[in-house]
Protein backbone atom coordinates (compact mmCIF):
# COMPACT_ATOMS: atom_id res chain seq x y z
CA UNK A 1 0.00 0.00 0.00
CA UNK A 2 1.56 3.43 -1.29
CA UNK A 3 1.81 6.20 1.66
CA UNK A 4 -0.49 8.50 -0.05
CA UNK A 5 -3.14 5.41 0.59
CA UNK A 6 -2.89 5.28 3.98
CA UNK A 7 -5.28 7.18 6.25
CA UNK A 8 -3.45 8.25 9.34
CA UNK A 9 -4.35 11.45 11.27
CA UNK A 10 -6.28 10.55 14.70
CA UNK A 11 -9.12 13.01 13.13
CA UNK A 12 -9.65 11.26 9.83
CA UNK A 13 -10.13 8.08 11.81
CA UNK A 14 -12.20 9.39 13.91
CA UNK A 15 -14.46 11.55 11.12
CA UNK A 16 -15.02 8.12 9.08
CA UNK A 17 -15.97 5.86 12.16
CA UNK A 18 -18.52 8.96 13.43
CA UNK A 19 -20.13 10.23 9.79
CA UNK A 20 -19.24 6.74 7.94
CA UNK A 21 -21.24 4.01 7.80
CA UNK A 22 -20.07 0.20 9.17
CA UNK A 23 -20.19 -2.73 8.18
CA UNK A 24 -19.48 -6.06 10.23
CA UNK A 25 -18.37 -10.21 10.65
CA UNK A 26 -16.30 -12.54 12.81
CA UNK A 27 -13.07 -11.09 11.86
CA UNK A 28 -13.67 -7.54 10.91
CA UNK A 29 -15.52 -3.95 11.33
CA UNK A 30 -15.27 -1.17 8.89
CA UNK A 31 -16.33 1.99 8.52
CA UNK A 32 -15.87 3.95 5.09
CA UNK A 33 -17.44 7.22 3.95
CA UNK A 34 -16.68 9.65 0.62
CA UNK A 35 -13.93 11.72 0.98
CA UNK A 36 -12.61 15.06 -1.23
CA UNK A 37 -9.75 12.99 -2.92
CA UNK A 38 -9.41 11.20 -6.16
CA UNK A 39 -8.13 7.92 -4.44
CA UNK A 40 -9.16 5.96 -1.48
CA UNK A 41 -7.34 6.06 1.78
CA UNK A 42 -7.39 2.99 4.49
CA UNK A 43 -6.37 3.09 7.58
CA UNK A 44 -5.74 -0.32 10.13
CA UNK A 45 -6.80 -0.06 13.59
CA UNK A 46 -5.61 -3.80 15.95
CA UNK A 47 -6.54 -3.58 19.53
CA UNK A 48 -4.12 -4.17 22.49
CA UNK A 49 -6.86 -6.97 23.08
CA UNK A 50 -5.42 -8.89 20.52
CA UNK A 51 -1.99 -9.45 21.52
CA UNK A 52 1.59 -7.80 22.21
CA UNK A 53 3.19 -5.49 19.23
CA UNK A 54 4.81 -7.74 17.21
CA UNK A 55 1.16 -9.49 16.90
CA UNK A 56 -0.58 -6.12 16.11
CA UNK A 57 1.83 -5.36 13.68
CA UNK A 58 1.92 -8.92 11.98
CA UNK A 59 -2.18 -8.32 11.68
CA UNK A 60 -1.84 -4.95 10.56
CA UNK A 61 0.89 -5.97 7.56
CA UNK A 62 -1.96 -8.53 6.54
CA UNK A 63 -4.94 -6.50 6.29
CA UNK A 64 -2.88 -4.25 4.40
CA UNK A 65 -1.43 -6.87 1.86
CA UNK A 66 -5.52 -8.32 1.70
CA UNK A 67 -6.00 -4.25 0.97
CA UNK A 68 -3.59 -4.47 -2.19
CA UNK A 69 -5.26 -7.35 -3.35
CA UNK A 70 -8.84 -6.42 -3.51
CA UNK A 71 -8.52 -2.69 -3.85
CA UNK A 72 -8.32 -0.77 -6.61
CA UNK A 73 -7.46 2.93 -5.12
CA UNK A 74 -8.19 5.28 -7.93
CA UNK A 75 -11.35 3.83 -8.69
CA UNK A 76 -13.27 5.23 -5.46
CA UNK A 77 -13.20 8.12 -3.24
CA UNK A 78 -13.22 6.73 -0.05
CA UNK A 79 -12.06 6.62 3.44
CA UNK A 80 -12.11 3.26 4.79
CA UNK A 81 -11.22 2.12 8.47
CA UNK A 82 -10.71 -1.59 9.31
CA UNK A 83 -10.94 -2.42 12.56
CA UNK A 84 -9.86 -6.41 13.26
CA UNK A 85 -11.67 -8.25 15.30
CA UNK A 86 -10.64 -11.15 17.74
CA UNK A 87 -12.26 -13.70 15.30
CA UNK A 88 -9.28 -12.69 13.14
CA UNK A 89 -7.11 -14.54 14.88
CA UNK A 90 -8.83 -17.80 14.83
CA UNK A 91 -8.87 -17.23 10.53
CA UNK A 92 -6.03 -18.74 7.69
CA UNK A 93 -4.85 -15.73 5.89
CA UNK A 94 -6.93 -17.15 2.90
CA UNK A 95 -10.32 -16.83 4.92
CA UNK A 96 -9.88 -13.53 6.38
CA UNK A 97 -9.40 -12.31 2.85
CA UNK A 98 -12.50 -13.57 1.63
CA UNK A 99 -13.83 -12.14 4.54
CA UNK A 100 -13.04 -8.78 3.93
CA UNK A 101 -13.69 -8.95 0.42
CA UNK A 102 -17.64 -9.57 1.48
CA UNK A 103 -16.91 -6.41 2.99
CA UNK A 104 -15.38 -3.85 0.58
CA UNK A 105 -18.64 -4.39 -1.91
CA UNK A 106 -19.38 -0.84 -2.32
Amino acid sequence: MKVINRLKASDDFALTIKKGKAQRNQSFVIHYRKNDMLYTRVGVSVSVKLGNAVTRNRIKRQIRSICDLLIDYSSHQLDIVIIAKPGFLNRTFDDNKQALAELLVF
